[in-house]
């Protein structure tokens, strides 16, 4: 089992318990955002709320090759159906490098990146929820 799904599973799914799993250097892509968080700091933030606002399991794990793991996670997000896949890909010293995850449908998403928005906005500021106005 993947560190980080043993740690969601476990409930301790805190940003310090999380950033121990991190490269100093982690970066995390995903949908919700137009751009990568990078920094074990701001990602173990994303990856630790996460959790409080969408509620499920693992449903399934591979282990791709030898620093890359797949996870499938469905549940619900306000009493409606999410689901994620993700890849994990951890350093040599096996800590998380770049996580990188989807989700669908669009509609549970959408609410996701609502219920999301608030909680980190402080921390990710417009530049990772909007694009910028283009120059034509």
């Amino acid at each position: 089992m993947h560190p980080l799904r043993k740690l969601r599973e476990s409930g301790d799914n805190t940003p310090a318990a999380v950033a121990k799993l991190l490269a100093e250097n982690a970066v995390f892509h995903s949908p919700l955002l137009v751009r990568a968080v990078e920094g074990r700091e701001k990602v173990a933030l994303i990856m630790a709320t996460s959790p409080k606002i969408r509620h499920g399991a693992y449903t399934a794990e591979f282990r791709l090759d030898d620093r890359n793991t797949f996870l499938r996670w469905m549940g619900t997000i306000e009493g409606r159906e999410i689901e994620s896949f993700a890849v994990v890909t951890d350093n040599d010293q096996g800590l998380i490098a770049e996580y990188t995850i989807a989700f669908r449908p669009l509609p549970a998403i959408q609410i996701f990146r609502n219920a999301l928005y608030p909680v980190v906005k402080d921390i990710l500021g417009p530049e990772y929820w909007e694009y910028a106005a283009s120059a034509t």
